[in-house]
């Protein structure tokens, strides 16, 4: 696994248990978990696509309609990702919304 041995993950472990505390790791270990399992859904429906499209590829080129659901799936993933590390780290959550401030100034002032 990437090099590791035990000793390498235990000291890993023992340095998050200090950093973030035997209370937050569950809420944590929960967190990357919905992750993981949102990556593999994802994985999944792109696998999905790519053979899809090989099999469009051997014949006509894809309709209009298609390519639109193609990217309109790929913009539902991207805000599914999106909303996910929103909710689960808040310091992205707060320098989104002093952006979006920023932005609003900036109409106001232009």
């Amino acid at each position: 696994m990437f090099g590791l041995g035990i000793p390498e993950i235990l000291i890993i472990a023992l340095i998050v248990l200090l950093i973030f505390g035997a209370k937050r790791l569950p809420g944590i270990g929960e967190g990357l978990g919905q992750t993981v399992r949102e990556i593999g859904k994802i994985k999944k429906e792109f696998s999905g696509d790519k053979k899809s499209a090989k099999k469009t590829e051997t014949g006509d080129d894809p309709e209009p309609e298609k390519k639109s659901i193609e990217h309109k799936v790929a913009d539902s993933i991207q805000k599914k990702v999106t909303d996910k590390v929103l909710e689960q780290v808040p310091v992205i959550k707060q320098a989104k919304q002093i952006k979006d401030k920023a932005d609003k100034i900036k109409k106001v002032v232009s």
